[in-house]
């Protein structure tokens, strides 16, 4: 189920909104590093200062937009390249079971919702970036499937699930240095929350297809 075989331009047909994610984060990150850490382009430097997440920001200045825009933004060669290998591989299943539109929901409401939960539960200085609470949003979803939809997921997969998770929940409690812990831990939660309403009623035994 986890196993990408397709090509790129299958992978495209399959997978549209999951390559639009994909593309549009990495698009994002192109632009922050040949543009301001490569040329220098102070302008670039200063959109991106009003685009990172900054609870005080959103609480004191009304700067809503930071609950949305840190989805898009990575500053790290290394956190573009882990969440966006984690949604090539895990993001296509979701797709194929809940459809574009319900998958798109899945993905950017958990991420705004992690964002939120962070900003009404987390210190008002904190900063954050990256799309990590929707990635995990849609682990959150898979842990549902795990334990309240069994006949949805095979039992290989519900093990690959179980263990990467369980291995970033260790990661992320003993080595939290760089990492939003609150983001992922809402991202998931969110994710749990909407799995009832986005998988109400289906049947599919959607990872033989």
């Amino acid at each position: 189920m986890f196993l990408r075989t397709e090509n790129f331009r299958t992978f495209i047909k399959l997978y549209p909104v999951v390559t639009f994610i994909l593309a549009i984060n990495i698009a994002v990150y192109l632009i922050y590093l040949i543009g301001f850490v490569l040329l220098k382009i102070t302008p670039i430097g200063q959109l991106f200062a009003y685009g990172y997440g900054w609870n005080a920001a959103v609480v004191y200045g009304g700067e809503w937009w930071r609950l949305i825009t840190p989805l898009f933004i990575h500053f790290q060669f290394q956190h573009i390249l882990f969440n966006c290998f984690s949604i090539f591989l895990f993001a296509p299943a979701l797709e194929v079971l809940l459809g574009k539109w319900k998958f798109t929901i899945a993905y950017f409401v958990s991420g705004i919702l992690s964002n939120v939960l962070t900003l009404y539960f987390g210190p008002t200085d904190l900063r954050y970036l990256g799309s990590s609470g929707a990635i995990f949003g849609l682990f959150g979803i898979f842990l549902f499937i795990i334990f309240l939809r069994r006949h949805l997921i095979d039992r290989q997969s519900s093990q690959v699930i179980m263990i990467i998770l369980i291995a970033n929940l260790v990661w992320m409690f003993f080595f939290p240095t760089g990492i939003h812990v609150l983001g992922h831990l809402f991202g998931l939660l969110a994710g749990f929350v909407l799995g009832p309403i986005l998988l109400f009623r289906t049947q599919s035994n959607w990872y033989r297809r």
